[in-house]
């Protein structure tokens, strides 16, 4: 890897995505290692695995801010039928390894580990108390591959240097992280399927814009926290940690994570689109009409506000001929009018394709799925002239190229659990 004549940012993008232990070295020595806090005894960590908000920094109005590099390992368990004890314990020591290394907060480390409904096949039958299906189309249009390796691991931090270095801790190259020995790696138990790498927040996606499905007039503002110039993950507009955690059986104080990996296709969007159109099927036409999003969208706080435009969507689709995205989202809510699902996606340039990794908490995948059905907007198509994907939110810029399900279980049953845990 040669870094010359390339930007700290275009660097550190390509040492995540090549990932590897010459990455690494490459990335240290152009910039050091960061001074990172280091982790505590992971006896102190939150039961929940998704516990990561207290960890995050907030902006100026509260929103918390994930990490800015992502790392996503898809893994396959090495041995055929159930995982042994020996196995169960080399995971576990792995990752509190990490835990001790690393602070649980995005200028550390956060992470979880979490399974599919392939590997509860060894079991003979799905993790109890949790319905976990197979990953499938949730739309007429999509057409998408679906993820089958065992488990998924998700590392995300501030620092390109930490999730790169955890990784290769974690594949046995390492033997030290942030001046910690490593008890264990995953070396001998989990081979890795796939690997896809990303990144989130203010000035990162446009100085990684030269993608492919992004015009070359490089047209997404410096301050835009992803690739379609606005801001998401409002407070108000999310679950919370609690919300999405699973509450009995066997189970209980995990969550189920949906990955999808979506190809995005931006010339219209940049090129024909005016402002307001953008903001009509990001947000709502009558955000557009009443100048409400100011720049990105820091000025709406911690609420998009599109509560009034959600109440009557079809009909007001009838009059405006659009509907917003986050106008169809807002109608997917549970009996005390919160939110269901927690994102955490965040942009992509594997393959040199501009695209998202859409990954969401909820308690249950049924919750994710409900909320796709108010995204999709079927019933607005159906009810007005807007059609299945054009003036639909954002679905006409939007290719969804693979699904994966997941159950992430609580810290002390997320090495290998057994589907019925005693």
């Amino acid at each position: 890897m040669s870094d010359r004549g390339i930007s700290r940012r275009d660097f550190a993008k390509s040492a995540v995505a090549i990932g590897g232990a010459s990455a690494l070295s490459a990335c240290l020595d152009r910039f050091g290692s960061p001074d990172v806090p280091e982790g505590t005894d992971p006896a102190e960590l939150p039961a929940r695995q998704h516990a990561w908000n207290q960890g995050l920094p907030t902006d100026d109005a509260g929103n918390e801010r994930l990490g800015r590099h992502h790392v996503l390992l898809l893994l396959d368990y090495e041995r055929d039928g159930t995982p042994t004890d020996a196995d169960r314990t080399q995971i576990a020591d792995a990752l509190r390894s990490l835990e001790r290394a690393y602070a649980w907060q995005a200028e550390g480390l956060q992470f979880t580990l979490g399974y599919s409904p392939a590997y509860f096949e060894r079991f003979g039958s799905g993790p109890a108390g949790v319905d976990l299906p197979e990953p499938a189309a949730l739309a007429p249009f999509e057409d998408p591959e679906f993820d089958t390796p065992d488990a998924l691991l998700h590392l995300a931090s501030d620092y390109e240097q930490v999730v790169l270095a955890a990784e290769e801790a974690l594949k046995g190259e390492q033997s030290t992280v942030n001046d910690t020995e490593m008890a264990a790696s995953f070396d001998g138990v989990f081979t890795q399927a796939d690997r896809r790498t990303g990144f989130v927040g203010a000035g990162l996606p446009a100085e990684n814009q030269d993608a492919d499905g992004i015009p070359d007039s490089e047209p997404v503002p410096e301050d835009a926290p992803l690739f379609m110039g606005f801001k998401s993950g409002f407070k108000e507009n999310q679950a919370s940690e609690d919300s999405v955690t699973i509450e009995s059986g066997p189970f209980a104080g995990g969550s189920t994570q949906h990955l999808s990996h979506i190809r995005l296709q931006l010339q219209q969007w940049y090129e024909q689109d005016s402002r307001d159109q953008r903001v009509s099927k990001m947000f709502c036409p009558a955000h557009a009409d009443e100048g409400k999003v100011d720049g990105v969208g820091e000025n709406l706080g911690t609420d998009s506000g599109v509560g009034e435009c959600a109440e009557d969507v079809v009909e007001n689709s009838r009059t405006e001929g659009v509907a917003g995205h986050a106008q169809k989202a807002a109608r997917a809510r549970d009996d005390s009018d919160t939110p269901v699902i927690l994102r955490r996606d965040f942009d992509s340039t594997n393959g040199g394709q501009a695209g998202v990794h859409f990954l969401s908490l909820q308690r249950s995948i049924a919750d994710f799925v409900a909320t796709k059905s108010m995204m999709n907007g079927t019933d607005v198509a159906d009810g007005s002239s807007v059609g299945q994907r054009v003036n639909n939110g954002i679905l006409q810029y939007m290719r969804v190229e693979r699904r994966g399900n997941y159950l992430l279980p609580p810290r002390d049953l997320r090495a290998l659990p057994p589907a019925e845990p005693a």
